[in-house]
């Protein structure tokens, strides 16, 4: 299996803690992307929508989106599990890491990607050019606050974002903190659950990954 990866991107380093956490060494690719080596003829060959990460597999069969990219791992390499054990887990894992993706993740790339002076005409990923909206990137900072705090609630009591064990649910939360910080969102200081939370997820070695 070969990863097109990029060493400072979000999006692929969620899939390098995934597969960290699966004791997986992945043949990396890294494709610069400050430099627009996504937007090249040959990248485009392996990803029209000229984002990363993409996983090809050995057949050549090349999966472009973070989501399916773990899902494959976790059916091709089912221990440890990271979507659960059971219905009930996968279920939740699912459902948080979508909350993640949604109400976080996306609100950050709004916040990012309309204020950062080297993206002025790509707000959106892709090969579409898209001009920024400043409006976005202030919405885009409140709705991340608002979910770290959010966040923060229903780590009270609990060990991981989405049960009592690791998951990618903690995988895409580690990267929405870490995410935020470039842009000075940091963790709110009275959200205690969240801060004890990161302390001990960003600990854990594929966190380095």
């Amino acid at each position: 299996m070969k990863l097109y990866d990029c060493s400072t991107a979000p999006s692929p380093r969620r899939v390098r803690i995934f597969a960290a956490e699966k004791g997986l060494e992945l043949d990396k690719v890294e494709i610069d992307l400050s430099k627009g080596e996504q937007f090249s003829d040959s990248f485009r060959q392996i990803n029209a929508d000229c984002v990363v990460p993409v996983l090809e597999l050995d057949d050549g069969t090349c999966i472009n989106e973070v989501s399916a990219i773990c899902q494959y791992l976790e059916k091709a390499f089912p221990e440890p599990a990271l979507y659960g054990s059971t219905a009930v887990e996968l279920a939740t894992v699912v459902m948080w890491d979508s909350k993640i993706e949604q109400q976080g993740l996306a609100a950050m790339r709004d916040a990012f990607r309309n204020s950062v002076k080297g993206l002025k005409a790509h707000a959106l990923t892709g090969p579409v050019s898209y001009e920024q909206i400043p409006e976005l990137a202030e919405r885009g900072r409140t709705a991340v606050s608002v979910f770290l705090q959010r966040l923060d609630e229903q780590l009270e009591g609990k060990e991981f974002v989405a049960g009592d064990s690791f998951s990618i649910a903690d995988i895409s939360a580690l990267v929405l903190v870490d995410f935020a910080a470039w842009i000075k969102i940091t963790i709110p200081a009275d959200a205690t659950d969240l801060k004890r939370w990161y302390d001990a997820v960003s600990s854990r070695p594929s966190a380095a990954a």
